[in-house]
This record gives structure tokens, C-alpha cells and sequence, in this order.
């Protein structure tokens, strides 16, 4: 019978007891990792059978084993209960015409045993100067040798050698020494004594000022605006930590698709190295569309377009219409929003920002009918890296049908917040899976209709993200508890006295899922018409699972009131639960959810369906 060409096999690595090695020899064999996905003839095979024992030594050697085995044997894979035949050693020079007399069908069974020996440690540890350094010995500061990191003793792990090495070059260049140099060390290996002695040359260079800083690419961007960005200048101490942080503070300005940073050698003659910057500018114009549906308040749909870097600061100008109410519970209508953003980075400081929005509103909810124009302008100031707060002024003339009555309003008002943010995220809709996020906010307002009101709506809005693998119950990122808290208050005027949009409203997928927008609270009586109230709360507990590479679900209660006095806590509470599925794409996910109430109020709706890009917080 003719022998097997290509010839099957498969493959088992015997642990070592050692779970990361093990991982490490797996890795490293290329008999296991070859054996399901290239064709191979007997001959072929024997070869990569001799080139394991070398990659598998190698691998034994990274962890400290240098005096290490491997044993590979070669044998037929028996058949059921039968007993296996006679294996063949792996460094055999008969293996090749042993494998090529296989008979067609016949599985090979290659088992490979690696024994560890004895775990050599460290020995001498010593640093060379380079040449042309002069004949001064290495001596480290107590910042340098923590960056080495290496004693006698320890287990000689090649890369945790390595890794020392590549940490003491980046403490010496985090020091100013820009030309900073740790060769890839030398070692010897002492089997009598079962250790290693290692030998680093080092090249320390001179203390380095960063000298003249040249912008490249930059085409419709003005140097003078990135130039007032740095946040590093001539003469400043040269440490890649600080040039990297104003590399990356470039690039969070969203008006480059690249930003890159590189010394630009040799040094002045006052030791000084250049710096140059070079800028690949992104898109400046985008159309996207927008949608969303839930059975409240319907779909709303629209398009908008983005100007970036307006006229070369950063600026960026936005203009969305959106046509809203089409069908939906708490919708009588079609409606429409729109509305013209414009932002400028850096106004008048460094981290704050302006925003300025003019904008036009129409929405036929069940509770009120309302026409409206806005300007609103404001300040957004960042504190620190978690805080930022913002104020400015907002102005709106709106026309509001209520219950068979028209009424017009003048409103301005000053609105003032705070906002804190843990949670890591640049991208506000991808999923949050530790820390937290605050926001209060302030608004003193004045109405001007037929008797002019004074009030002030206060607002607190929190939310945290619990990751269950601190349990060890889950793999990091994949099994997520968020709770969220609101609380709302307006002091200095009862419900009827201030204009229906500015009254507190629960129900709907910012508050309460299961009853429908602006559903919890006050209604006008034998009607499902919400009159609204001057106290709101509202919280929420979301249990979240991701499921394969890109399928996630969700289970979550939600609970709150509308009370009419200014005290939360007031009124009568409802409460919702529900569930739903996740779609994660790579610009966030896609949210289906589906909750129902479980104590309907009169003429409340029997479930709702929301769906949405992101997270509902």
C-alpha cells in the first residue's frame, strides 16, 4: 500500500505545570499550530518536526530553563480501544522513510514532552559605557535603577532582561537625555552555578533642550492657532512624556486624520534638539443621516452636515434637520428640529470652548403643542481631566397649546452645570464599563408672558459602571452592572406658573422605560395629557452581557415620580423592566429594547419599544 502524501497528523504537548509556559510552548510549536491548516508531505512533516525542538528551547529558555529537554516521538494513532504501536524518536534519521511508509489513512500521533530542569536566576548585572564614552563606569540614580528593575537572584526571564533594557533607555530620555542608548544586552550563561550573568552597554548623551519646533502639513489650519495649542515651547526640558501629551492634545482636536511627532537631529551647538510636527488633515466636510425609533415618541429621522475647521481654528459648524413624531404614543404629529451648531476651541483660553446654537422647534406631544425659536451661547471650561462646567445664556420665544388654550412665551434664562467623567471614553455613545459620570446643573430662568415668573430648575444626573470581573465571575469588559440616578427640582414657582416645556416630566428611555414620554406624574384628568410637575426622580439598574465578538443583551428595571411640590421623592411611584439586545458595530452600539410597566397608570401604554444608537446611559 502506497504511503500517505499529504500526511495527517495531530499533536500533543504534555504540560509542564507551569500554565504561562505552557501558553508559551503552544505558541511557539508550529507542528500544532500548522497541523489543521497547510497540507504536508512525510518529508516535510519530519522536518518540522526537528524545527520544533529548536523553537520549543527557545521558548523554555525565555522563561528561565535553560537546561531544559524536549522530547518528541512519533507513533500511529491508534484506532478505538487498540493498543498504540511503537513510537519513533523525533531526532531519528530514519523518521522521514518511516513517515513516508504510513499507510494512506493512517493518522500520526506526535507527542511532544518538554521537562523544564532546574529555573536559573540572575547573576552579575553590570553596565558597559559605549564606546567612545570614556572609561567612567555606569553609575544610576535611585529613578534609574527602579526603571532597571533588575537584582541578582531573580528568575533570568529573557523578557523581563529585555524589558529592562528598553525601560532604563526611556528613564534616561524622560531625564533629557535625548540621545539616550541601551544596547540589546549581552548574556553568559553559567551552568555550574544555574545562573545568568547579563551585560547592558549604555549610552547616557547629554542633558537635552527641545529646540526649534517646525509644523508640517498643515494646509488649511493656521500655524499661529496650533502654535498657541502647544503645550510644550523652545528651551523646555526634553521628555518624550511631555512631547507624546502634546502630540496627543493636537490630535483630540478632530481636525487631523494623523498627527505625528519626531526629533529632528543633530543637536545645536547648545545642545538643543528640534522638534518636528507633521499634520495630515482630515475631511473637512461630512453628511451623515440620523434615525431613531421607539413607540412613545416615534421615528425621527434627518440629515446633517458638518463644516470641520471652518476658518482654520478648529472651528466647526453643524447643521441637522430632523423631522420628528412620526407615529408614537405621546406624538399627535409630525413636528421638526432644526438647528445650527457652531463651536470654537480654545475662546479666549486655552481649555475653554464657545458653543452657539440657533435652533427651531415644532412638537405635537399629547401634553402640549409647541412652536419654538432658541439662541443659546456658552462656555464650556474644562477643570482638570475628569471636570469641566459651563454657563452662559439662552434666549427662546415659543408659542405652547395646552388643553384647548394658546399661550405665548418669552423665556431667558442663564443655565449653569457641572459635569464629571471617569469613565475613559472619547466617544460618548461606546458602552461604559467602570467609573462614573456626573452632571448638576442650575438654571435660573425668568418668563415674560402676562405676569412675569422667576424660577429656578436644579438638576442632578448620575450614573456608574460596575465591571463584574473585579468579582472574578467574568472576563473584563464582557458583564457590566450600570445604575443611574436622577433628581429634579424648580424652586420659586408652583407648576401652573411657569411654561408647560419648562415643567419636570418622567416616563420615556431618559427616565422611566415602559411608560411613555412624559407618562409619570400629573394628568389632566380622564385624559392621558401629563400636566407635568416641579419635582422629578428617577432611577434605573441595567444589567449588561456581551455575547460572542459583536451581540450583546440587557436586563433592567427603572423606577420615578413627578410630584407637584418642589421636595422629590414625592408622588406616585412607577415602575418599568425589560430587555434587550445589543448589535456592537464600530461607531457604537445598536440598541433594541423592549419594557413594560408594572403598574400602569389609566390610559398608560401596555409596553414601548425604544431603538437607538448607544447606550440608553
Amino acid at each position: 500500500m502506497l504511503g500517505a502524501d499529504p500526511q495527517t497528523y495531530t499533536t500533543t504537548i504534555r504540560p509542564t505545570g507551569q500554565a504561562d509556559l505552557d501558553s508559551a510552548i503552544s505558541a511557539s510549536s508550529s507542528l500544532l499550530a500548522l497541523q489543521k491548516t497547510r497540507a504536508v508531505s512525510p518529508f516535510a512533516l519530519a522536518g518540522r518536526i526537528r524545527n520544533d525542538y529548536a523553537r520549543l528551547a527557545t521558548a523554555l529558555d525565555s522563561y528561565g530553563y535553560y537546561a531544559a529537554t524536549v522530547r518528541i516521538q512519533v507513533g500511529l494513532r491508534p484506532a478505538g480501544d487498540a493498543v498504540p504501536g511503537p513510537a519513533m524518536d523525533g531526532r531519528s534519521p530514519h523518521l522521514p522513510e518511516w513517515l513516508q511508509a504510513v499507510p494512506q489513512g493512517q493518522t500520526v500521533q506526535v507527542t511532544i514532552t518538554p521537562t523544564r530542569g532546574a529555573l536559573f536566576h540572575l547573576g552579575h548585572v553590570t553596565l558597559r559605557p559605549a564606546p567612545g564614552d570614556g572609561p567612567a563606569p555606569i553609575v544610576l540614580d535611585a529613578p534609574e535603577k527602579a526603571a532597571l528593575g533588575l537584582a541578582a537572584g531573580q528568575p533570568a526571564i529573557a523578557s523581563d532582561v529585555l524589558a529592562a533594557g528598553a525601560r532604563l533607555q526611556s528613564q534616561l530620555k524622560e531625564e533629557g537625555h535625548a540621545l539616550a542608548q541601551v544596547g540589546t544586552p549581552t548574556a553568559w550563561l553559567r551552568p555550574q552555578t544555574q545562573t545568568l550573568d547579563v551585560e547592558y552597554v549604555v549610552h547616557r548623551g547629554p542633558v537635552v533642550t527641545i529646540g526649534t519646533i517646525t509644523l508640517s502639513g498643515l494646509v488649511h489650519t493656521h500655524p499661529a492657532f496650533i502654535a498657541r495649542r502647544l503645550t510644550i515651547h523652545p528651551d523646555q526640558l526634553y521628555q518624550p512624556s511631555k512631547i507624546e501629551a502634546a502630540r496627543q492634545d493636537l490630535a483630540s482636536l478632530g481636525i487631523f486624520s494623523d498627527v505625528q511627532v519626531a526629533d529632528m537631529p543633530p543637536l545645536t551647538a547648545d545642545r538643543q534638539m528640534p522638534l518636528d510636527f507633521a499634520f495630515t488633515e482630515g475631511k473637512r466636510r461630512l453628511v451623515a443621516l440620523q434615525a431613531g425609533f421607539s413607540t412613545d415618541l416615534g421615528g425621527r429621522a434627518g440629515v446633517s452636515w458638518t463644516h470641520d475647521n471652518m476658518f482654520g481654528n478648529a472651528e466647526q459648524l453643524r447643521l441637522t434637520a430632523l423631522i420628528t413624531g412620526l407615529g408614537g404614543s405621546a406624538q399627535q404629529g409630525l413636528g421638526y428640529d432644526v438647528y445650527a451648531d457652531l463651536m470654537k476651541p480654545d475662546f479666549g483660553s486655552r481649555n475653554q470652548n464657545l458653543s452657539v446654537r440657533v435652533e427651531g422647534i415644532r412638537q405635537l406631544l399629547y401634553s402640549y403643542r409647541q412652536t419654538a425659536l432658541l439662541v443659546r451661547a456658552g462656555i464650556v471650561r474644562r477643570l482638570g481631566r475628569f471636570w469641566n462646567v459651563s454657563y452662559g445664556a439662552q434666549a427662546e420665544q415659543e408659542q405652547i397649546q395646552q388643553m384647548g388654550m394658546t399661550n405665548d412665551y418669552t423665556i431667558v434664562s442663564l443655565p449653569l452645570s457641572a459635569n464629571f467623567d471617569n469613565t475613559g471614553l472619547s466617544n460618548p455613545i461606546d458602552p461604559a464599563t467602570h467609573g462614573a459620570r456626573v452632571s448638576l446643573g442650575a438654571t435660573p430662568s425668568m418668563s415674560l408672558n402676562s405676569h412675569t415668573a422667576f424660577f429656578t430648575i436644579l438638576q442632578a444626573t448620575g450614573s456608574t459602571y460596575f465591571d463584574l470581573a473585579h468579582l472574578g465571575i467574568a472576563r473584563p469588559g464582557r458583564s457590566v452592572l450600570a445604575v443611574r440616578a436622577v433628581v429634579g427640582s424648580v424652586q420659586g414657582a408652583s407648576t401652573f406658573d411657569i411654561p408647560p416645556d419648562q415643567r419636570l416630566y418622567a416616563g420615556g428611555s431618559a427616565t422611566v422605560r415602559g411608560f411613555r414620554y412624559q407618562g409619570v406624574g400629573p394628568q389632566f384628568p380622564n385624559t392621558k395629557f401629563a400636566i407635568g410637575g416641579t419635582a422629578m426622580d428617577a432611577g434605573s439598574v441595567e444589567f449588561r452581557q456581551r455575547l460572542f465578538k459583536s451581540f450583546g443583551a440587557a436586563l433592567f428595571a427603572d423606577a420615578g415620580q413627578v410630584a407637584t411640590g418642589s421636595a422629590p421623592f414625592h408622588g406616585t411611584l412607577r415602575v418599568g423592566a425589560g430587555g434587550g439586545v445589543r448589535y456592537y458595530t464600530p461607531i457604537g452600539p445598536v440598541r433594541v429594547d423592549v419594557a413594560m410597566p408594572l403598574n400602569r397608570p389609566p390610559h398608560g401604554d401596555t409596553w414601548e419599544l425604544y431603538i437607538g444608537l448607544g447606550e440608553t446611559f
